[in-house]
């Protein structure tokens, strides 16, 4: 289905509205003025420099409202200044300049447990610094334009900032828009793979079917996160809040439909074993399809502006579905296991809501939403400071991933050193880029890196031969960073290649841009090299070694979303912060938990590693979160719970056992259980489904579902804690 996605869309508006050429319009800007200014100003020793500043301050750009942005920006400059006068101060002084790169290095790598926007800076004042250093190295320490450097790397910063500010003030609305088409899209993806669960047919291999979920799922949830994270600066800004406050709308609708969709009513295979001879599964399935068709639709609308044709479709589709289940007690088998035909309805009910809120895109008119959104941001010093604090452990990621690049960088500036290489701070930069957070990002890095180089050398080294006019060479130049920009996050390789051409055009300004050819590919070589000793040496990232702890966080978080849900069934339903906090977080966990599995699989050395069991801990992961979006997908269908005693005791029981199940994991402990307790919650479950009437009997399924998913937890709890010892 994912020919809809731009059905209604022409290449011209994919191209004008597609977020890459933004970003190459802004570094081309940025570009022409530092380029036109060196040669103007016949100062072409400042172009390396003012080039290098422009790409620093691309990578440090955050996505934020205006004012923000301004606030980020003079974050930046400082960091920046700080960084390069720093270089060139200690550069003619290795001993303290090895110190100094260790100890900033580590910092900077550290930011990024404090919130995105910092590792962002962080990441930036790093690749800053580095290019302090290359641009030093080529003019020379004692030289008297040593310390005029810094001026022009910030400089070149400082004019990209602008640009990208007053950018973002002009179209303040379209990165919002932009970020939603995304999740769009994403949900469409997700909703199509959904669909193939409801194939009426046994032979469909469900397993892998559901690991692909498990990744759209992720990617969907990372959606949400660039969502939020686009809307909550801009919320407060007087110049846009009317249309921000739309946007929200939509946003809360999004994450409505995706809790819905993310449901599970009943067991696939069940479901189509009991009706493979019935077309109420081909219903279902062609009403989820149009609605991920739909989907598509809407991200065209929110990235294009289209106008979109009535859901016709759709709506045959809703009323297809709902005769088919009408004329159910008729057609279905005698066979049919109890409550699965009420969990058909189910399904049906909640499809329908979902279509509904697609026309347009909006929340239940009948919730109490609340238009507040959580910040990711420290919010003060104090919350900074315990952060980093917080983060100062083997355990964490950031801290392994700055301890490691910190070695592997002072390695080599000591190489850089004792070899006398006055080029070797292309090897810093090299490691700097390719040293990821695990072993497997970093290989598939270093591989593109290099492949991406040599192709860029070969390609550049042609240009340098066929155009030697020097104000063709600085628009080639031009061509090249936009090349960069518009790559660096799809097509690494293609984007080194741009960034080798940038280099070898521009060093060919104030020198001979063919000497560096071969120095730049063997310092690529060494960089590449010290990277994956770094990763293979230093706290090495054993991906079966961590699962458990991320197991642990899931559950914790399936815990607290158990229990939001269980107040908004006392309380009534209200989409307000609280809930949708627990919501995002067990999704968020869950999401960890995927792209941890997809990275350990990725990773040669954990060939040993028992992958059945990997996938068995996604397996139980998706089924505790898809009956818990369940019984959030349903809490406006019965506001009485609480006269209930079984579901006050299966809340209470089910929200303990998962938090205890984490403890056990983190403390390494046996899985605990209180058999008697859970097979009497069971029972009294299991009569609550088939003596009460609906919604209440829907309940109480999915809380029997849940209790019926703790044996299998415990078992592969058990396992990773046996892995442990």
């Amino acid at each position: 289905m994912t020919s809809h996605k731009h059905l209604l869309s022409t290449p011209f508006k994919r191209v004008i509205h597609a977020d890459r050429v933004a970003d190459a319009l802004r570094v081309l800007a940025s570009l022409s003025v530092v380029v036109g200014l060196a040669y103007v100003t016949d100062r072409m020793d400042a172009l390396i420099p003012l080039t290098l500043g422009v790409i620093a301050g691309g990578i440090a750009e955050t996505d934020d409202g205006p004012r923000e942005r301004v606030e980020a920006l003079a974050v930046s400059l400082g960091c920046f200044a700080t960084a390069a006068f720093t270089v060139v101060g200690l550069a003619g002084m290795p001993i303290l300049f090895a110190l100094a790169l260790f100890a900033g290095t580590f910092g900077l790598v550290m930011m990024g447990a404090v919130s995105p926007r910092y590792r962002t800076i962080g990441n930036a004042t790093l690749l800053l610094s580095i290019y302090s250093l290359i641009a030093v190295s080529h003019t020379g320490i004692e030289t008297s334009t040593a310390w005029t450097r810094p001026f022009w790397l910030l400089l070149g910063a400082g004019t990209y900032g602008l640009v990208a500010v007053a950018w973002n003030a002009i179209i303040i609305r379209r990165p919002v828009r932009q970020a939603l088409a995304e999740l769009f899209d994403s949900l469409g993806d997700y909703v199509d793979i959904k669909a193939t669960l409801f194939e009426p047919s046994e032979a469909v291999n469900r397993p892998a079917v559901q690991q692909r979920l498990a990744h759209a799922n992720a990617r969907t949830v990372g959606a949400m996160n660039n969502v939020r994270a686009a809307l909550f600066d801009r919320l407060n800004s007087h110049w846009s809040r009317p249309t921000m406050a739309h946007n929200l709308r939509i946003y809360i609708a999004a994450q409505e439909i995706h809790e819905r969709m993310n449901s599970v009513h009943a067991d696939y295979r069940a479901l189509s074993h009991a009706f493979g001879q019935d077309d109420v599964l081909y219903r279902i399935k062609h009403l989820i399809q149009r609605i991920g068709g739909r989907l598509f639709e809407r991200a065209g609308e929110l990235r294009y502006g289209n106008i979109l044709a009535p859901p016709t479709a759709l709506e045959h589709a809703r009323a297809e579905l709902s005769q088919s289940i009408a004329e159910m007690p008729d057609t279905a088998s005698d066979t049919v296991e109890a409550g699965l035909d009420d969990s058909i309805a189910d399904v049906g009910r909640n499809l329908d809501k979902v279509a509904a809120r697609l026309e347009p895109p909006h929340p239940d008119p009948e919730a109490d939403i609340s238009s507040a959104l959580r910040d990711a941001g420290p919010g003060s010093l104090g919350e900074t400071v315990r952060r980093f604090w917080v983060a100062l452990t083997p355990s964490s990621a950031h801290f392994r991933q700055a301890l490691r690049l910190a070695l592997a960088l002072v390695a080599g500036y000591a190489a850089m050193v004792v070899f006398r290489d006055d080029q070797g701070a292309w090897v810093l930069l090299t490691t700097m880029l390719v040293c990821q957070s695990d072993y497997s990002a970093t290989r598939q890095r270093v591989v593109r890196r290099v492949g991406g180089t040599i192709v860029g050398l070969c390609l550049g080294w042609a240009l340098l031969l066929l155009y030697p006019a020097p104000h063709i060479q600085l628009l080639l130049m031009i061509v090249a960073a936009v090349v960069f920009f518009v790559t660096r996050f799809s097509r690494y390789a293609v984007a080194t290649a741009g960034i080798s051409v940038l280099v070898l055009l521009s060093f060919n300004q104030v020198g001979n841009g063919f000497d560096l050819i071969v120095p730049r590919l063997v310092d690529t070589l060494i960089g590449s090299a010290l990277a994956i000793v770094a990763m293979l040496v230093v706290l090495p990232d054993w991906r079966e070694r961590d699962l458990h702890t991320r197991l642990a966080k899931a559950l914790h978080a399936n815990s607290r979303y158990l229990q939001a849900i269980g107040t908004q069934y006392r309380q009534g339903k209200h989409d307000d912060l609280a809930y949708r906090i627990a919501r995002r977080d067990a999704h968020n966990a869950d999401a960890a938990v995927t792209r941890h599995i997809a990275s350990a699989q990725r990773d040669l050395r954990a060939a040993g590693t028992d992958s059945q069991r990997a996938l068995s801990v996604l397996t139980v992961t998706q089924a505790l979160l898809g009956r818990l979006s369940t019984l959030g997908a349903h809490r406006g269908a019965q506001q009485s719970m609480g006269d209930h005693d079984w579901f006050q005791d299966a809340e209470t029981y089910l929200t303990d056992a998962l938090s205890e199940c984490a403890e056990a994991l983190i403390r390494g402990e046996p899985m605990p259980v209180d058999s008697y307790r859970e097979t009497a919650l069971r029972t009294r479950l299991a009569d609550a489904a088939e003596t009460t009437a609906e919604p209440t009997a829907l309940i109480a399924r999915q809380l029997l579902a849940l209790t019926q998913q703790l044996p299998a937890l415990r078992r592969i709890g058990q396992s990773l804690v046996g892995r442990l010892v």
